[in-house]
């Protein structure tokens, strides 16, 4: 494989603290997309993630995730509003 990833560089972009509802609430729902499209590809709540059998445990909601893979969501969050950022938009309610 020849490409290589190259994601913006956002560690200068500060994220405002009153962002934090908003993160939390973008973060379930990235959660949600995730877990219903593994739900319409057969996938089923599993105790371990089985590829073979289509199981995982994540798939249940998005607050009785482990701190671990909640943040991971997060961070998927935090980097998109922080591109954005970079990207000249601007974040508003």
């Amino acid at each position: 494989m020849t490409h290589r990833p190259q994601p913006l560089d956002t560690t200068h972009i500060p994220l405002s603290p009153d962002l934090a509802v908003l993160i939390e609430k973008l973060a379930a729902n990235v959660h949600d997309v995730w877990w219903d499209q593994r739900l319409k590809d057969g996938w089923r709540l599993g105790p371990a993630r089985n590829d073979a059998t289509k199981e995982h445990p994540c798939l249940r909601p998005y607050e009785e995730l482990p701190e671990s893979e909640r943040e991971y969501d997060r961070r998927v969050v935090r980097d998109t509003l922080r591109a954005m950022l970079a990207m000249g938009y601007r974040i508003e309610k």
